[in-house]
């Protein structure tokens, strides 16, 4: 393992924790750390500050990053850090994607990310411009177990004017401006990516580039023209990251010219319980495909989940499962078979209501306590609610929304499966 920290005091350095610290860290794993603070006179001999921050990095990552929750001797960083890092479960999703002989992750961070992608190369370089993120991955690297790795304390401007070619780039820019607040756009995020595109795959034939989950997709690919991919992650339903594609036969003008023709949306759901939900689809097409609209209700209704939600395949999903979609608008589906792999939750119909005074009084006395959820509906949920009497809770799903003929309607269900 090779690492370049210039002429840095620590190279040599390693992290030490005396035994006191490290059982009192086991034995207080599950504690408030605020509380712990406050009670630091009653363990004079504990250094109490490195406690609690290895203390409240391990909580978070108790389901967040198991692999590191589960390592005694894996040291934690700033709360900043720890907060900002990727999940174990889409950290290895990026791992099954791309694989080769060298990469290079251009800003290492806590370096989950690194970690699960070391496992697809021989080789990995992590690049990080902060001194103590350095500090912890020359450590943390080797405890894991990476056999192959060099760090440099560098930033991805810096590294990428000196770097040899490797077969893989991975970026994950910094979100937050300097007030603390997350950014969501390209062009506010450090490494501005779309400035470093073509240098970047100067240097490599394929880049991964993680995004905000709020970013517009249509915009990322106006900012950065080399896409070629594009995949949404969900976890549990909520969109957590968006990753883009970059290669390098993607960024001649000829190709750029026909290039949106064959980006692919591959999005993918992680559900609490059960497989991931995969549904894959070609940006050019969506546009083109017919659907069937309806305005009433079958035997169950689709919704797809979230991942599917942001990419916006809102005709292509109801074509390739045959499902009659309510409204343009609307983005619920509803068909007489169940399917049991459709990529998102599936309800069985109960009772269909209009959207009359009288209506609203039959659903209250019938259902005084259920889920709610508004689609292209006039009302927000709590609007709902109020005007309802509902209370929230219990085993009912209501969903009121526009069909397709302008008209508002109330489906109660049950959710399939529970």
């Amino acid at each position: 393992m090779r690492m370049n920290f210039k002429n840095l005091t620590f190279v040599n350095q390693k992290f030490s924790m005396d035994n006191q610290t490290k059982e009192f860290i086991q034995e207080h794993l599950n504690d408030d750390v605020l509380q712990l603070g406050l009670q630091s006179k009653r363990y004079p001999d504990i250094d109490m500050s490195l406690a609690i921050k290895q203390i409240s990095g391990r909580q978070k990552f108790r389901k967040k990053v198991p692999v590191f929750y589960s390592n005694p001797d894996i040291y934690f960083p700033k709360q900043i850090s720890v907060e900002q890092a990727s999940s174990e479960i889409t950290a290895k999703y990026k791992s099954r994607i791309t694989s080769g002989n060298t990469f290079a992750d251009l800003t290492g961070g806590f370096g989950v990310d690194f970690y699960f992608l070391s496992q697809q190369f021989s080789h990995g370089i992590y690049v990080e411009r902060e001194e103590q993120l350095c500090k912890l991955a020359s450590h943390n690297f080797k405890v894991l177990g990476i056999k192959s790795f060099e760090i440099q304390l560098k930033s991805a401007e810096d590294c990428l004017t000196t770097m040899s070619d490797v077969d893989l780039i991975y970026v994950d820019p910094h979100r937050r401006n300097n007030s603390g607040k997350k950014t969501v756009f390209i062009s506010d995020c450090e490494p501005d990516v779309s400035v470093l595109a073509t240098q970047m795959l100067e240097k490599s034939p394929k880049i991964l580039i993680k995004l905000s989950p709020m970013l517009d997709i249509s915009q990322a690919l106006v900012t950065l023209p080399q896409t070629t991919e594009v995949h949404i992650l969900a976890v549990e339903n909520e969109c957590k990251e968006i990753l883009v594609v970059l290669e390098k036969n993607n960024s001649d003008e000829e190709f750029s010219a026909k290039g949106k023709e064959n980006i692919v949306i591959k999005t993918c759901n992680f559900p609490k319980n059960g497989n991931p939900q995969y549904f894959d689809f070609q940006l050019d097409t969506e546009a083109g495909v017919e659907v069937d609209y309806t305005i009433s209700s079958h035997k169950f209704l689709y919704e797809p989940n979230a991942a599917i939600m942001k990419s916006g395949s809102f005709k292509s999903v109801a074509a390739h499962y045959g499902l009659k979609k309510f409204h343009p608008n609307t983005h619920l589906y509803t068909a007489d078979e169940l399917i049991p792999d459709f990529p998102g939750r599936v309800f069985i119909n109960e009772q269909v209501y209009g959207n009359t005074k009288n209506d609203f009084l039959l659903i209250k006395q019938n259902y005084p306590k259920a889920n709610i959820a508004v689609r292209n509906y006039p009302l927000s949920v709590e609007e709902y609610k109020k005007k309802s009497g509902i209370k929230d809770g219990g085993n009912v799903y209501i969903f009121a929304f526009k069909a397709n003929d302008g008209n508002f309607l109330n489906i109660v269900c049950n959710k399939v499966g529970d």
